[in-house]
């Protein structure tokens, strides 16, 4: 969870929200100001408001917006609780924000890198194979090796290679990055 800066949080004392949305050109962050007696919304994306209304007297609804270069469609919900609570949804293409991250997980694959000490997050789409860094798809040397495929790029002028291979008795597919030769754990640190 990241942290808002000391001189924002003045600015934020209605907050009621806040999630992270793993997309692949990275994590985004999602805000939700409520003012329950002003009838006051903000939506913040990334720290930029992208919404503001003031003085609304519904203090129940949706909003819609999309995320990320991909222009995920959010769909921000707004429900009432007895006797006078909210309670505040994020739904994610479609998923609620928890299915949808557990989805994401399942397709994609992210590694974080430190060289030179510049830091680079690394995201492979397991279905289509793109390769993402720092938010920016690239392009790669795709080669068939003896037992899977290797992915061939560069990091800041340094080697980098993602192997994959299938797992033996498995039709699980296990993807590994190596940088300079290294490997590279993956997000998860579980390798797999």
């Amino acid at each position: 969870m990241q942290t808002l800066q000391k001189n924002s949080v003045q600015d934020r004392s209605d907050l009621v929200a806040y999630w992270s949305v793993p997309l692949l050109d990275g994590v985004h962050i999602v805000e939700f100001e409520h003012g329950t007696t002003t009838g006051k919304r903000v939506l913040r994306l990334d720290g930029k408001e992208v919404f503001r209304k003031e003085w609304m007297f519904k203090l129940v609804g949706d909003i819609k917006f999309t995320l990320g270069q991909e222009n995920v469609k959010c769909e921000l919900r707004v429900d009432p609780i007895p006797p006078f609570s909210f309670s505040y949804t994020l739904w994610v293409d479609g998923k609620s924000i928890e299915k949808f991250a557990e989805k994401q997980q399942e397709s994609m694959k992210s590694w974080s890198v430190v060289n030179n000490n510049k830091r680079f997050a690394i995201v492979l789409a397991k279905q289509t194979l793109e390769v993402w860094v720092n938010g920016q798809a690239i392009d790669v040397e795709r080669d068939f090796v003896e037992d899977g495929t290797e992915m061939k790029f560069m990091i800041d002028q340094v080697d980098a290679i993602i192997r994959s291979a299938s797992k033996q008795g498995r039709k699980e597919i296990v993807y590994k990055l190596y940088v300079n030769n290294r490997l590279v754990l993956d997000d998860s640190n579980n390798n797999t």
